[in-house]
């Protein structure tokens, strides 16, 4: 085939999104002639969107050369930024810095007053927010939007935006970043942007997203993704993150095994090119399926390699150990890691963990300290799956300090949240809780019918160590303690023979590891079963029911 017809197929193919087809056409082409600077820049593109990252910074750097011989200096300095943000994202700073040197030297010595500009300064603006600065990064977005709009280039326009609504967020301004981001995935679904840059968006969008667990955003948002991805050849680059995020999701709906499928096909792509980062994500994501379904050594084994790739294991490994009944290790696990993740859209996962690991060890004041900063976190976020995972660990620490009552009304508040999010296997874990609560407060027929509910789910799912743990609960059902005199609770006889001590509601905290609060919760819901108003009048109730 001749050189001619070989670049009319690659350029028709590159027109028609079929990025494996214009590589190989425009290559083939390339070998017999060299490309000129037009075409070695769609080759680039095509190189980038099927994943040949070296392929493609070698022909922009060839391109680059070619836009400098024909006199083209924005053409070659568009070229530049390429090859400079590519060899960032992959984390080679100094070769990538210096292209974007090369790009800034072309543009001063030329005296261009071009879109080029706006494209140089978003690696600074993007600095500047990695760095902590979010104010000025969101200016320098706010300036980089401007330029694209007076130059109309829809790519700048969109990257501009993305930025501004990425600075919001990291200012806490949650809810007008979300906003900005959402008018910026309008024009990325509408097509008025590049592949490669829409690609970026589309990511970074479900990153922000996820960052402040806006859910309903993140499931949005990764569908549109593979639905983009779909309809492109052999499109390499968004597809193994993408398929992490659909796993989550799918994990949170219930779809365990469509969610493993999903993990596994994003290891599968992401070993190659070997060493991608994300890889880490997807075998993390793996190891949580895997230890909900109770295959504990498959998990520790992709746990760890999701270390080795650079992604934590924790709160998943710890996880791992309270599970295996490995209580020591579990604690000073989740301990060590709650103390090193700072950044507040991390914490969320590590405080789940820290809570229901420090509830096993006894830890109820430390347990406590973890839900208090999740209703903050929660709150800051605005966000409906956090206030949840928040109200659960309410009704866990309330039922753990003695006190089923309160439990049930955090309990109940939980299992609506998580109904509403329709997650079965969180809102079935609320429901067993529910149960032991029940059981305490002397409610025996409804403590039976929410464990009927959690088992279905967990039989459903394959959820196996939570389906023992309510097998567990039923066989206790016969041991359970009945109420005691005046229906009071095993922690409020406790409460009551610490009053008949002449004990102060600070030292009953102190005896029993639970807060001043708490107890006078306790004083509070005894003096009301029992009818009395005093701590004297309770005290002579205690003797006179010989529970002293």
């Amino acid at each position: 085939m001749s050189t001619v017809d070989l670049r009319r197929q690659g350029r028709e193919a590159y027109e028609r999104l079929a990025w494996r087809d214009a590589y190989e056409g425009l290559s083939a082409a390339d070998r017999q002639a060299p490309l000129m600077a037009d075409d070695l820049d769609r080759l680039a593109r095509a190189a980038y969107l099927i994943g040949a990252i070296d392929a493609a910074t070698g022909s922009w750097e060839r391109a680059h050369h070619a836009f400098l011989e024909r006199g083209d200096a924005a053409g070659a300095v568009r070229c530049a930024f390429w090859i400079g943000l590519t060899l960032l994202l992959r984390g080679e700073h100094a070769r990538g810095g210096g292209w974007l040197a090369r790009a800034q030297h072309i543009l001063e010595s030329a005296a261009l007053d071009c879109v080029e500009q706006g494209y140089l300064r978003v690696p600074v603006a993007l600095r500047a927010l990695n760095g902590g600065d979010a104010e000025a990064a969101r200016r320098s977005f706010v300036e980089i939007t401007e330029t694209a709009d007076r130059f109309d280039d829809g790519d700048l326009r969109a990257l501009g935006s993305l930025g501004q609504g990425q600075s919001l967020m990291a200012q806490g301004r949650a809810a007008q970043g979300v906003e900005v981001l959402d008018e910026t995935m309008v024009a990325v679904t509408t097509g008025e942007v590049s592949s490669i840059t829409a690609g970026i968006v589309y990511c970074a969008v479900i990153l922000a997203c996820r960052g402040i667990y806006d859910l309903r955003r993140v499931q949005e948002w990764t569908a549109a993704l593979s639905r983009w991805c779909a309809t492109q050849q052999d499109l390499q680059p968004y597809r193994g993150q993408c398929l992490v995020h659909r796993s989550e999701i799918m994990q949170l709906r219930g779809d365990w095994d469509d969610a493993m499928d999903e993990a596994c096909r994003a290891c599968e792509h992401l070993s190659t090119p070997h060493g991608d980062l994300v890889l880490g994500m997807a075998l993390y994501q793996r190891a949580e399926l895997l230890r909900l379904r109770g295959e504990f050594s498959r998990a520790e084994r992709y746990y760890r390699e999701a270390g080795g790739r650079g992604h934590s294991a924790q709160p998943g490994l710890a996880l791992l150990r309270l599970a295996q009944g490995r209580l020591d290790d579990a604690a000073a696990a989740i301990r060590r890691t709650l103390v090193e993740t700072e950044r507040p859209e991390e914490r969320p996962g590590v405080l789940v963990g820290c809570v229901e690991i420090e509830l096993a060890a006894g830890g109820i004041e430390d347990a406590q300290q973890a839900v208090d900063e999740l209703d903050k976190i929660a709150a800051g976020f605005d966000s409906p799956y956090l206030r949840a995972v928040a109200a659960y660990g309410h009704g866990s620490v309330l039922l753990a300090a003695g006190d089923p009552e309160a439990a049930c009304v955090a309990l109940r508040r939980a299992w609506t949240a998580w109904h509403e999010n329709e997650a079965p296997y969180e809102a079935a874990r609320v429901r067993a809780k529910l149960a032991r609560a029940y059981r305490q407060v002397g409610d025996h027929d409804t403590a039976e019918m929410e464990l009927d509910a959690a088992q279905r789910v967990f039989e459903q799912l394959g959820a196996v160590p939570a389906l023992e743990q309510v097998r567990e609960l039923r066989g206790s059902a016969g041991r359970a303690a009945p109420p005691g005199p005046g229906g009071l609770t095993p922690r409020e006889i406790e409460v009551l023979r610490l009053i008949a001590t002449g004990a102060s509601n600070r030292e009953i905290a102190d005896r029993l590891v639970i807060s001043d609060k708490t107890v006078a919760r306790h004083v509070s819901n005894m003096f009301t079963k029992l009818g009395v108003s005093s701590r004297a009048a309770a005290t002579a109730y205690a003797y006179e029911h010989e529970l002293v």
